[in-house]
């Protein structure tokens, strides 16, 4: 676990440095869980409601997973992989909050069997160079207003 001030990052899981989601491959299924780290949601607000594409779509790195609708803004939840939704977070239905409150485990959104997970996982944040890419990031959430 990585802490700088008040945020977490786990670093048994891989980085979107863009959209600020996680991944983590699960070995004994080679599935892999997403979900969105402590930073990004801060920068959102509270969660309010999410909604996710149907499990059995086919997503492209890149494409909407789903949207959410959030204090400070409404968008979409972009995939940091491409891969088949095998599964649905029903808690983070349900109750949007959860997303907030346990970001690392109980607030998952989906489980994706990855189409590429070896080439993909390359373009992601690991664990050697989390602690730097999370200290840019916070300074530069900071600068730009979006986070105190």
């Amino acid at each position: 676990m990585i802490q700088i001030g008040s945020y977490r990052f786990p670093a048994d899981r891989s980085y979107d440095a863009e959209h600020h989601l996680w991944s983590q491959r699960e070995p004994s299924t080679g599935r892999v869980r997403v979900g969105m780290d402590m930073l990004g949601l801060e920068s959102l607000g509270d969660i309010v409601f999410i909604a996710l594409q149907p499990v059995g779509t086919r997503i492209r790195r890149g494409q909407p997973l789903g949207t959410l609708e959030a204090a400070k803004m409404t968008g979409e939840i972009v995939s940091p992989l491409s891969g088949i939704i095998v599964e649905h977070n029903r808690a983070v239905l349900q109750d949007a909050h959860v997303v907030n409150r346990d970001p690392y485990e109980e607030g998952w959104l989906v489980r994706l069997q990855p189409l590429d997970w070896p080439a993909e996982a390359e373009t992601l944040i690991g664990p050697e160079h989390l602690g730097d890419w999370a200290r840019r990031e916070i300074t530069r959430y900071r600068e730009q207003g979006w986070i105190s």
